[in-house]
């Protein structure tokens, strides 16, 4: 329901809200207990209407399909579903039908969740064996329509296989009639086994997982396991992969025989493995067509030869870091006093004996490397992984010799993409020793740029992809100083993958690996700036990569020429015509960050390109040569712009303040005009200029500036040349309103580094500009860095043209000026401006404050009776408010500029509120001692500014913006400090009252402004969950409770901001404790947002107000508080609007206050005319 509604008139309810604004991105619970509770029990009902039962399991199916991706979150809600289902099926008097549908559920749960979670849920008793073996007499495996009930049964007897007792103690007296002997237990579960391991449907796997318990228990494998093994292989050689039945009967043994050798026990298992492995020989499984028949083979194989192999953890293999974190944390400490080299332990087993059949299995899993499905080669990697960990060093080494030999360009894109597979594996397993990386990173390289033509497409993605997973592994395998000789080569293809690879996948992984190795290795160049360029999300546009980030990427030299090189190999003849016409344009923009090698390299090689008889490698040449050609020469003529050409200017600049200094004779001279357009021409094209260069070319523009002027632009009397002047500024204040932000940063600080002589009589125009500068307008809201330098050139032309104060307003600061100067500066403190790069306006605030404090030290030194009280009282206040706010580095600046104004050198500044007291709370020594970047040091300080009248207002209207902020540290002290403060005047009732009063006064002001409102709620929340207000909760209908309520209900009022809403929520919670009409409409309030059309409200809310009645007891009386809870906590408040809107009335009746009412909305006829 919407907020606007009151109980009989008010706005009407929207139901037809779009609740998805509300509906996170991940699931946080299992929302649907209660529907899922209710739609298991009546199954019963719906049995005999065949569309209700096929609803009923559709919205089953639909409920646990959404878990798919997070399947833990059932977990709770298990064992109360299998324990409804169970007790349909234990129940005899269910008939068959009903059985099976029971049974369909259970299987949904399962294919949601996995079997492995699901099976030790099953009952599991020894009376439970013979119930579920009785089940199976029913049953029949040819009807398709009933295979979910066979499947679960498997399942559940393969629980029940494993109870601790022998089967036959179970069998009793076999002989039950004269003449009839009833069959052992064993033999029936082993009969049902083979049974179903040859049927068409899924109930083939859960009988291999049945094989796997039964045959592999103490009891039964003496007996029966040869047997079984015997059969299986029986039925494995007379099967043929090339008719259905034999693939049918060939998957089921493959199954069943790579369980046994998963779960059994080696000494049981290893008389048999060199058979089993001899029929897998004969079945050529390699060629068969079936996928996931060659899939069992290789798991099979590997198992085999894990069974020929003993079990060990070799000693040679290589370890970065320990299981231990105790041990990780002790090793990290001694890494720091010396540094940690890998030594390769010698192989003590060298003596093992490694059966013959090893070999066989070897080569296996290496042809399976080169299999034609990614699945096989995945699972053949795997293999060769756990088979390298259990041989010798000698031996595991010529595994990975085998595993170099599939990169060969005569071998297939599927051996390129096992044998990396392989190597991610061996690494990640620290059988890859680093002395093997020389051979192996050349051939990952390659992989990295790996593809094929075939007809009109290419293959190799696949390659790519798996080659940047092994570098993710390698990056977690091997310390930083093992990968160092080749961090060059790795960094520069991933960023070529990254940036300039077809596949967005392959663009991505090649971003993830990226991101690995910087985190885990720490030595890629410029790793975070190019992943904060080239992230998951920016990658995704393929002509992004090509045009935008690459040249970002570019700026540092270190890829540049790889970048260029890799093109003009690769991309400029790529099969794919868009990538042809990326590429070049991308050279197009690459040569200007390597103009020379351009020049002398890249276009000698495009233009032999161009005779290629190749037509793609023709077509891309010439789009090249032409980018190429078209890019030099707008270098050219940006005449000294780019990498170099930013050097000489900074240098040029360098010289000409030093000539300037060292007056040299060129008065008069037309090199002056030179170097002045020079400089303008730099301060108006600072854009052009790149970023990391910008500043100090900016700086050295505005020093030779200020070093010619004062050189050459005055004339022999010491005044400024009138023509000269009047062109210098007016052309300064025109570029002020330049549409390039970098334009105005660079004449704002021109305009503050002239000369007196030149501002005199212009003063007032100057500072009139900058103070336009300052001004946030429509257009340029995100221009923050002109404003903070106009800022810093109002405070350098004061301090330049110095304080006079019955001087003319043109020429000095005087009282005429100084008014608007401060206004000025203050009305700066008010900028919060935000975009991508975060609060950008903090720039402006600490420019504001460094400005304000040195104006108001000038003045205290110069002229005092400039400062009138109001102002320097509004400058303390502001800058405390600064003081008390979230971000550290402006914290302390504001504490810096607040403890100099109140310690100033020589005469003390005037009218400062309060001097006294705050010399006591904040005495000199602090200035040096405290740590005002820390929260911890700085809140306890800037607190006790709320006992002073004068700051009350500006730090109150700081903290709540810190106290309900986002930062760990600084909620926590910040939320400390306030509660410490309001402790001390708990049972002061004016103090409280006055406190209060201006709590409200911050909320009043900032009344629908996101950035204090926000945080001021859930301060509220805080100091009402701490009892901050108890005092005024004695009384009825306290006024603060009265006002407060008001503010809250027009705060949240209409909005659809979910962060507003849970912490107005929150808010309304707190003010339940004042008594009177202010709880009654509190709790309207609340009624209200059970309705509210986002579910996410719905569900706070009364989550909520459900811990709100456990708080405070005498909320509700005692008779009905029982049922409020039960509504509270047992309604789906996510449900349809329709539905929650009667429980929420029935709350409203409970609480006592006034349903609320629906009010149609009016249509306004059409007026004729």
């Amino acid at each position: 329901m919407a907020l606007g509604e009151e109980p009989a008139t008010g706005a009407p309810e929207d139901g037809a809200e779009d609740e998805a604004l509300a509906r996170g991105g991940a699931l946080e619970a299992f929302g649907e207990s209660a529907e899922t509770r209710a739609l298991l029990g009546r199954l019963r009902a719906v049995l005999g209407d065949r569309a209700a039962r096929e609803g009923a399991l559709e919205r089953f199916r639909v409920i646990m399909d959404k878990y798919q991706e997070q399947p833990h979150l059932l977990d709770p809600h298990l064992e109360w579903m299998m324990n409804l289902l169970l007790d349909i099926v234990q129940d005899k008097t269910s008939p068959a039908d009903l059985l099976h549908l029971a049974f369909k559920f259970l299987y949904i749960i399962t294919k949601v969740r996995g079997y492995k979670t699901f099976l030790r849920l099953f009952p599991h008793e020894v009376t439970d064996v013979q119930p579920v073996l009785d089940m199976f007499t029913n049953q029949n495996p040819r009807d398709h329509e009933t295979w979910e009930t066979r499947y679960m049964l498997l399942l559940w007897l393969s629980v029940t296989c494993l109870i601790p007792f022998d089967f036959s103690r179970l069998d009793g007296n076999l002989v039950t009639q004269p003449g009839q002997t009833r069959m052992p237990i064993m033999d029936r579960i082993l009969q049902i086994a083979e049974a179903y391991l040859v049927v068409s449907d899924k109930a083939r796997d859960a009988a291999a997982v049945l094989v796997s318990k039964f045959v592999t228990r103490p009891d039964v494998k003496q007996k029966k396991m040869a047997g079984f093994l015997d059969w299986s292989l029986h039925t494995l050689a007379r099967s043929s992969f090339q008719t259905i039945e034999g693939v049918i009967a060939m998957d089921g043994m493959l199954q069943a025989l790579a369980q046994i050798f998963k779960h059994g026990k080696r000494e049981d298992l290893l008389p048999y493995a060199a058979t089993v492995l001899e029929c897998l020989e004969g079945c050529r499984l390699p060629d068969s067509n079936q996928t996931l028949l060659r899939k069992l083979g290789v798991k099979l194989v590997q198992r085999l030869g894990l069974t020929f192999l003993k079990p060990r953890v070799a000693k040679w293999r290589y370890q970065r870091g320990c299981r231990s974190l105790a041990a990780n944390l002790q090793l990290c400490a001694q890494s720091q006093k010396a540094s940690k080299v890998h030594v390769e332990t010698p192989d003590s087993d060298g003596d093992y004996d490694v059966p013959e059949e090893v070999e066989s299995v070897i080569e296996q899993l290496l042809v399976g490397l080169k299999d034609q499905d990614t699945i096989v080669r995945w699972s053949a990697a795997k293999g060769i992984g756990r088979m390298a960990a259990r041989l010798p060093k000698e031996l595991a080494d010529d595994v990975v010799g085998s595993v170099l030999d599939c990169f060969s360009f005569q071998e297939t894109d599927n051996a390129w993409h096992g044998g990396c597979l392989a190597l991610a594996e061996l690494g990640r397993r620290g059988l890859l020793l680093p002395s093997r990386l020389e051979d192996v990173v050349p051939v990952i390289l390659k992989a990295l740029t790996y593809e094929e033509k075939r007809g009109s497409c290419s293959v190799g993605t696949n390659v790519r992809d798996a080659a940047c997973y092994v570098c993710w592994a390698f990056a977690r395998a091997y310390e930083p100083q093992e990968l160092q000789p080749f961090v060059a080569a790795i960094s520069s293809a991933l960023v070529i993958a990254t940036v300039f690879d077809r596949n967005i996948n392959c663009r991505r992984a090649a971003s993830a690996a990226f991101q690995e190795n910087v985190g885990r290795q720490g030595t890629f160049p410029h790793g975070i700036d190019i992943l904060t360029a080239a992230d998951y999300f920016a990658v995704g546009n393929r002509a992004n990569c090509f045009l935008v980030i690459s040249m970002f990427i570019a700026g540092f030299p270190e890829y540049t020429q790889p970048m260029i090189d890799h093109l003009v190999t690769m991309k400029i003849s790529h099969w794919d015509g868009v990538i042809r016409e990326l590429s070049a344009k991308a050279l197009h923009n690459l040569a200007q960050r390597a103009p020379e090698y351009s020049a002398a390299h890249v276009l000698p090689r495009l233009l032999s390109m161009t005779q290629s008889l190749d037509l793609h490698t023709r077509h891309g040449a010439v789009l090249a040569c032409a980018e190429v050609t078209r890019g030099l020469y707008r270098l050219a003529a940006q005449e000294d712009r780019g990498l170099g050409g930013e050097l000489m200017r900074q240098a040029v600049c360098v010289l000409i303040e030093n000539l300037s200094l060292s007056k040299m004779p060129f008065r008069g001279d037309i090199i002056i005009d030179g170097w002045q357009w020079l400089i303008n021409d730099t301060l108006r094209n600072l854009h052009l200029i790149s970023s990391h260069s910008r500043q100090q070319i900016k700086e050295a523009a505005v020093l030779a500036l200020a070093a010619l002027c004062s050189e050459y632009y005055a004339l022999e009397t010491g005044e400024a040349d009138p023509a000269r002047q009047e062109e210098l500024i007016q052309q300064y204040l025109a570029d002020l309103q330049s549409p390039e932000e970098m334009a105005r940063c660079g004449f704002s600080l021109a305009l503050g580094a002239l000369p007196r002589f030149l501002l005199k009589g212009r003063l007032q125009q100057v500072l009139a500009g900058l103070g336009a500068v300052t001004v946030i307008c429509p257009e340029d809201v995100s221009f923050a860095e002109s404003r903070r330098d106009a800022l810093k050139a109002i405070s350098r032309v004061c301090q330049t043209v110095g304080v006079r104060a019955g001087g003319a307003p043109d020429e000095v600061v005087c009282e005429e000026n100084v008014s608007q100067i401060y206004r000025t500066l203050l009305g700066c403190l008010h900028d919060y401006t935000t975009d991508s790069r975060g609060d950008v306006g903090a720039w402006v605030r600490e420019a504001a404050m460094t400005s304000l404090m040195d104006l108001t030290l000038l003045l205290g030194r110069e002229q005092p009776e400039l400062i009138e009280a109001s102002v320097c009282q509004q400058v303390m206040c502001c800058v405390a408010q600064q003081a008390s706010e979230k971000i550290d580095r402006v914290r302390a600046h504001a504490a810096c500029v607040f403890m100099t104004l109140l310690h100033s050198d020589g005469s003390p500044v005037p009218h400062v509120p309060h001097r006294g007291e705050l010399e006591k709370l904040f005495p000199r020594s602090d200035m040096a001692s405290v740590n005002w970047n820390a929260p911890s040091q700085a809140f306890p300080r800037i607190t006790q500014l709320l006992g002073l009248p004068a700051y009350r207002y500006h730090v109150l209207l700081g903290l709540a913006v810190s106290v309900g902020g986002l930062t760990e540290s600084t909620v926590r002290y910040s939320t400390q400090s306030l509660f410490e403060y309001m402790k001390g005047i708990q049972k002061d009732l004016q103090a409280l009252e006055g406190f209060g009063g201006t709590l409200l006064q911050v909320f009043e002001d900032n009344l629908l402004n996101d950035r204090v409102s926000v945080p001021l709620l859930k301060t509220l929340d805080r100091m009402l969950a701490n009892g901050c207000f108890d005092l005024f909760t004695s009384e009825q209908d306290h006024p603060f409770g009265v006002k407060l309520l008001s503010l809250c209900k027009e705060e949240i009022r209409k909005s659809k901001d979910v962060q507003k809403l849970r912490s107005g929520v929150a808010a309304f919670c707190g003010m339940v404790q004042f008594p009177g009409d202010v709880r009654r409409k509190v709790l309207l309030q609340l009624c209200l947002l059970l309705c509210h059309p986002f579910p996410v409200i719905r569900k706070t809310t009364a989550s909520q107000v459900y811990e709100v009645l456990l708080t405070y007891g005498d909320i509700v009386g005692e008779d009905v508080l029982d049922e409020v809870m039960a509504v509270l906590g047992t309604t789906a408040w996510d449900a349809e609007l329709p539905l929650v809107r009667g429980q929420r009335n029935r709350l409203c009746d409970l609480l006592g206050v006034p349903r609320p009412q629906l009010v149609p909305k009016v249509t306004a006829w059409p007026v004729a005319t």
